[in-house]
């Protein structure tokens, strides 16, 4: 199939946009001619797709499959992908899982060989990826990188199994990501000199500029949780080589309404240089991580899309290999939309899936979330309580004054310092316990399989009596998110594909996240993602107090407290 577009085309490598026809045939660009701008017959700008530089998949909550459907109406044409979360519970089946659904659809996933399965030996995760498993994941063309190296402690003093890891990736010449948040100074440079070329955790522009001083490259992350991009937005004109962007995590919700391409407009929008913006979202990622996905030059894969401006970044086309996957649909979302009025929809079409999952823990009752006083850490009457930030991922201790009841302790709704949990669903174990300041609930309680980074069921709540009845929602589901009101109504989004992700159409699965998640905040909770926020209170590998299955866990002395 051979096609021509005459449209303003930007050009990134030149730092130019001028009038040209492109020809595209046999799913590459073979011609790129410029013309005089009365020859122009398609409206809008055709530039380079967009790439998500660091994302977990099984974050949205769909398969990849479904992920490709919603993330091609925002122009995203790639994603470079750790499949770190399914790998944690189903190992080396969830990898192959991703890879083979991802291949089902025209969209270029580029997945990772997980380097941290399980992340650390602090908590029970459903399976274990060794540094022979490692080898064998890189040797596979699927297999573009080694994901995230989370256990920096792990490369700081030289552990054989890790470091096995990054020599494995080295010796198939395949980049290493890194992940290292607060890290600076000489611990930064060792870890970085160890081989490891990017980090996505930087919260501080200072901490940023201090790795990029040693030569890493730092991937500006904006998801549905942590949210650095105000932080680090100005690196992309200081040092527009050596940044990309990305979202880590993303819930449906956030999908559906935009991608990177709302990074973009959000940076424009500061006055940073257009043609800089686009090199970090386009263009240095390709470079990096050595993609098949074109960046508009003659000879490249046909990988590009049509935007109405360079101000928004709306998306009026997507080619993916030359293929045109968007079309224009009637709006019914509203009675009074006129006839003529349209949206942008995906030709992409869902593909069955069948589920793979590990689950084998059983209903718990109210009696097992007891903490009696003498079983939590407690002095002159202070309690440790974990502090969750909205917008970040890390966590502060805090140490205050806990409310007891029948020799217990327990949530403190007037203070908001409500009772945690995380359940083993891979073994029958006792429950872990804590306590955690900003969710705000008044009644009611959340749970979900979605617990960075082993998946265990997390949940917190006012009640044990409503924390168990979440727990068990998810556990009767096999897996999901579900959220009790505290006066027997409970709604349930089930993941049957391993706890993480749903197999139902992406579009319905954000409605269903859209309505749990309002039914969330309807409990009392401010927190922008109050899923999003629970979900990395297990995650033990960001400072500084977390709790996973087996205990309270201290971040900077990487102990149990």
């Amino acid at each position: 199939m051979s096609f021509t577009i005459s449209i303003q085309l930007v050009d990134v490598y030149q730092r130019q946009i001028y009038p040209a026809k492109v020809t595209i045939a046999n799913q590459r660009i073979t011609q790129i001619e410029p013309i005089d701008s009365n020859a122009i017959d398609t409206p809008g700008f055709l530039m380079p797709g967009f790439i998500d530089s660091h994302v977990h998949i099984e974050s949205s909550m769909l398969i990849p499959s479904e992920f490709a459907r919603l993330a091609v109406i925002h122009g995203t044409v790639g994603t470079v992908s750790d499949p770190h979360e399914i790998a944690n519970v189903c190992g080396m089946d969830g990898v192959t899982f991703m890879i083979n659904n991802g291949k089902q659809v025209p969209f270029k996933f580029n997945f990772g060989a997980p380097s941290c399965v399980p992340a650390t030996i602090f908590e029970t995760a459903g399976a274990a990826i060794t540094s022979e498993d490692i080898e064998t994941l890189l040797a596979s063309d699927d297999i573009k990188y080694l994901s995230e190296m989370m256990n920096f402690p792990g490369v700081l003093h030289g552990d054989s199994e890790v470091m096995k890891k990054i020599a494995a990736a080295h010796q198939a010449g395949k980049p290493v990501d890194g992940h290292a948040p607060g890290l600076t100074g000489a611990l930064a440079q060792q870890y970085i000199e160890a081989g490891i070329s990017t980090d996505h955790e930087c919260f501080t522009l200072e901490e940023a500029v201090d790795k990029l001083s040693y030569g890493m490259k730092i991937i500006i992350r904006e998801g549905s949780a942590a949210k650095n991009f105000e932080a680090l937005a100005e690196l992309i004109d200081d040092h527009p080589n050596s940044i990309m962007l990305c979202s880590d995590d993303k819930h449906p919700d956030s999908l559906v309404e935009g991608h990177i391409n709302q990074l973009c407009a959000r940076a424009v929008a500061k006055g940073l240089d257009l043609f800089k913006v686009l090199k970090a979202a386009c263009i240095n990622p390709v470079k990096h991580y050595k993609l098949n996905i074109g960046t508009l030059r003659v000879g490249d894969p046909a990988d590009c899309i049509i935007v109405e401006d360079l101000t928004h970044f709306k998306v009026l086309q997507t080619y993916i290999d030359g293929q045109a996957l968007l079309k224009a649909a009637p709006d019914t979302s509203s009675a009074n939309a006129a006839p003529h009025q349209s949206i942008i929809q995906s030709i992409i079409q869902s593909v069955p899936a069948t589920p793979i999952n590990r689950f084998t823990c059983a209903p718990i009752n109210a009696t097992d979330l007891a903490i009696p006083i003498d079983s939590y850490p407690h002095q002159d009457g202070l309690i440790p309580v974990i502090e969750a930030l909205d917008g970040q991922l890390i966590t502060n201790r805090l140490n205050l004054a806990g409310t007891q009841s029948n020799g217990c302790w327990v949530s403190n709704t007037a203070d908001d310092v409500l009772k945690m949990v995380v359940v083993n669903r891979y073994t029958m174990a006792p429950v872990a316990k804590a306590f955690i300041k900003h969710f705000g609930f008044r009644t009611g309680a959340i749970a979900s399989t979605v617990a960075h980074d082993s998946h265990n069921i997390v949940a917190v709540g006012v009640t044990d009596e409503a924390i168990a009845a979440a727990i068990n929602a998810v556990i009767a589901a096999q897996g999901g998110i579900s959220c009790v009101d505290g006066h027997n109504q409970t709604l349930l989004l089930p993941l049957p594909v391993a706890g993480l992700m749903s197999t139902e159409d992406g579009f319905e699965v954000a409605a269903k996240y859209t309505a749990i998640d309002a039914m969330a905040k309807s409990l009392g909770s401010s927190l922008s993602a109050p899923f999003m926020t629970l979900s990395f209170m297990a995650l033990l590998v960001i400072p500084h107090l977390k709790l996973s299955d087996k205990g309270l866990f201290d971040g900077d002395r990487f102990a149990f407290l």
